[in-house]
């Protein structure tokens, strides 16, 4: 058997980020062959994955981050199965890697993501290879993108909730910010009336209807109901017509229009891990 030294071991640690004593027995395992010792460690991941497949990995980090040019910006998430784990920087870090990579590369969605090169490796086998590392099961759950003339990223302290939103000018990092943490506090689900899908439409105004009918509410007055519903939901969850978070005397239409009058929100995505 060929001797290990510490150095070799230190070595591949800082290769593959697994501890030391997996570092040790993978190089005893491959007989000193470093490239083996590698492939021994990412096989752990894959087999460890492999054995968590049916486990829940709903904890994790949302992250979201702009290019320099502040006209493309990228959400992420890397779920794990505890808190503990969520919280700990490595793990942190490597969920940071996997945005950078998706700023430089602009995936067209989640699997083109999955399959950027990472370290000599794919996305996705750099995930496994983490499996096998930390014990717990990873996924990366989610990816999205927005290009916009401004885009503005906002992460809610603890990693839980991240926002992105495009603008049509160059605004001022203040104003991006207010309207990104105005979409994180109140969840809209779209930027105004007109980008309401159909489906969301004809939802809210059955519920309209029902609701006036457990009320009594006489048939031919249902319709009417219904609409006037809908025009509350159209003020509570879209975008432009909330009251702004900062000044409930205005509404965010309002306040953007008292910035620029020609300034626009043209998108936003908004992801919360805890819902």
């Amino acid at each position: 058997m060929a001797q290990i030294s510490a150095a070799d071991v230190s070595k591949l640690r800082k290769t593959t980020g697994a501890g030391m004593m997996d570092c040790k027995k993978a190089l005893q395992e491959a007989d000193g062959n470093f490239d083996k010792a590698i492939e021994i460690i990412r096989k752990k991941g894959q087999a460890i994955a492999n054995k968590r497949a049916d486990r829940e990995a709903s904890e994790g980090v949302v992250l979201a981050k702009v290019t320099e040019d502040g006209t493309y910006g990228a959400m992420i998430t890397l779920n794990c199965e505890t808190d503990f784990v969520a919280k700990n920087e490595d793990y942190i870090n490597f969920a940071s890697s996997i945005l950078d990579l998706a700023l430089s590369n602009k995936p067209a969605d989640l699997d083109a993501l999955k399959n950027v090169s990472f370290d000599g490796k794919t996305v996705g086998d750099k995930v496994i290879e983490q499996v096998g590392i930390i014990g717990e099961k990873l996924e990366l759950a989610y990816f999205d993108k927005i290009e916009a003339a401004q885009v503005i990223a906002y992460i809610h302290p603890g990693n839980k909730l991240a926002t992105l939103v495009g603008f049509s000018m160059k605004v001022d990092t203040q104003v991006g910010k207010d309207i990104a943490m105005q979409i994180a506090a109140m969840s809209p689900v779209a930027v105004d009336e007109s980008s309401v899908s159909q489906d969301i439409i004809e939802k809210e105004k059955e519920i309209g209807k029902e609701q006036a009918r457990a009320e009594g509410k006489p048939e031919n007055m249902l319709d009417k109901i219904a609409e006037g519903k809908l025009k509350k939901f159209f003020k509570e969850s879209t975008l432009l017509n909330q009251d702004f978070t900062k000044d409930s005397k205005k509404s965010v239409r309002q306040y953007l229009q008292e910035v620029n009058k020609d300034l626009k929100v043209t998108g936003f995505l908004r992801y919360n891990l805890n819902l």
